[in-house]
C-alpha cells in the first residue's frame, strides 16, 4: 500500500513539475464512440489564435478543429447541436482542463465550427458527438 502511495505523489510530483499539460492516453478499446454533453467554442478575442495545441500545430480559428479531454489527438468527430440540427466535422487538435470538463462540456469548439454550428451567439450548446475515425498509430 505504501508502496503504490509512493510511486502515485512521485507521478503527480514529475507530472507536475514539467510545466506541460499531461496527455491523456486512452487505449482505442474503450473510446466511446458517441457522446452527449456541452459543447462551448474558443478562438476569437481570447488569445490562443497562433497559439501551440496539445498536438504541437498552432490553433486557427479559422479551420475545423476541436479540443477535447481523452479523445485521441487528430481524431475526426461529428458534432450535432442539438438546438438546431446543424452538423460539423472537426479534428481533435487540442485538449482542455478537468474543470471544463466537471462543468458538463465535453468539446470546446474552434470559432469556424462554432460559426458553422450557429451556436457562436450562445456560446454553450447541448451536442451529440459521433467518432468517425481515429488516427493512425
Amino acid at each position: 500500500m505504501k508502496y503504490r502511495l509512493g510511486l502515485l505523489v512521485g507521478l503527480v510530483l514529475v507530472t507536475g513539475a514539467c510545466g506541460k499539460k499531461a496527455a491523456v492516453q486512452v487505449p482505442t478499446a474503450s473510446i466511446e464512440r458517441r457522446q452527449e454533453g456541452l459543447a462551448s467554442w474558443y478562438g476569437k478575442g481570447d488569445g490562443y489564435q497562433g497559439k501551440r495545441t496539445a498536438s504541437g500545430e498552432k490553433f486557427d480559428r479559422n479551420k475545423l478543429t476541436a479540443a477535447h479531454y481523452s479523445l485521441p489527438l487528430g481524431t475526426k468527430v461529428r458534432v450535432l447541436n442539438k438546438k438546431n440540427g446543424r452538423k460539423v466535422v472537426v479534428k481533435i487538435n487540442d485538449r482542455f482542463p478537468i474543470e471544463t470538463l466537471r462543468k458538463g462540456r465535453i468539446i470546446d469548439l474552434s470559432y469556424k465550427a462554432a460559426q458553422k454550428l450557429e451556436m457562436v451567439r450562445d456560446g454553450v450548446v447541448p451536442v451529440l458527438l459521433e467518432v468517425l475515425s481515429l488516427p493512425d498509430s
